[in-house]
């Protein structure tokens, strides 16, 4: 089973490059940094799960540019957003952010993807929030338009654009997988219709594996390989993370990876403990190897 590790990358963070090469040393498969681009101040929308949002949430690096850092560090290790806000930005310039760090790196990219929850920062960036999810699928086939044809055009109700040259394409053919981070009913649905994979917060093996076969069913009824389909399980590793039997539950249930990530691991990255906290979950990694 696959490890890979989030880092809630802040100018507080640290060396970008320097935890890179530590994570590709440690022998994770994959280094994910997630996005925010803005947090209005003083939002009304409630946070998911209660509480208020953790401060650092406001002062999240742009995820392209962080991981095109790593890209130059490190030579194996797979480059992840977790998750890329795309109802928020712009198809085609986002379209030729991806191909051009894909190609420079190798063909190391993974874009984990999301609709966002916070309507004030949506409404900020210019999106309609009430229509996020159809501007997200639209995205998704838009930039998929984009890196697989000469001429490229697409003509949604929210996105659209005639036929032109957009270069470069991916190194990964025929594109870089596109996992859907979300939760529920709807989430699974709309992997099975459209995404190449899902990457939901799973707080334990059995509701997770019920989920996931729901997930290959629906799948199958739409004419898709459920055997090509990316489950990613975000997992918290609390203080000695998941043991291999937890791991080796977490693949049963259909996980090909595990992500270490927990509100509290996010907020002491940020401010600074990004390096140790690599290191110190590495433990997991070596577990994994014996799933």
């Amino acid at each position: 089973m696959d490890v890979g590790i989030l880092v809630a990358t802040t100018a507080r963070t640290g060396d970008v490059a320097e935890i890179a090469r530590a994570a590709e040393a440690a022998g994770y498969e994959s280094l994910w940094i997630p996005e925010h681009p803005v947090i209005p101040v003083g939002f009304k929308t409630e946070v998911p799960g209660g509480g208020k949002l953790p401060e650092h949430y406001g002062r999240w690096v742009d995820p392209f540019v962080a991981l095109t850092i790593a890209a130059t560090a490190t030579r194996r290790i797979k480059l992840g957003t977790g998750i890329c806000l795309l109802p928020e930005r712009e198809p085609l310039i986002t379209a030729k952010t991806i191909a051009t760090l894909d190609l420079y790196s190798g063909g190391r990219v993974i874009l984990g993807v999301g609709a966002g929850w916070l309507r004030e920062e949506t409404e900020a960036m210019g999106a309609n929030f009430g229509n996020r999810w159809k501007r997200l699928r639209e995205t998704t086939e838009a930039m998929r338009v984009a890196w697989t044809e000469p001429e490229p055009s697409y003509n949604g109700e929210l996105v659209r654009f005639p036929a032109l040259r957009c270069e470069p394409k991916p190194l990964q053919k025929p594109y870089p997988p596109i996992l859907l981070g979300a939760h529920g009913p709807k989430a699974i649905e709309r992997v099975a219709r459209t995404y190449d994979g899902w990457m939901p917060l799973v707080q334990n093996a059995e509701a997770f594996k019920r989920d996931v076969a729901t997930l290959r069913k629906l799948a199958s009824a739409n004419g898709r390989n459920p055997d090509a389909l990316q489950i990613t399980a975000i997992v918290d590793p609390r203080e000695d993370g998941p043991s291999v039997e937890e791991l080796r539950a977490y693949k049963e249930a259909g996980a090909s990876r595990v992500m270490v990530f927990s509100q509290k691991l996010g907020i002491a990255m940020a401010d600074g403990a990004a390096l140790d906290l690599v290191k110190r979950y590495a433990l997991v990694v070596e577990r994994a190897r014996r799933v």
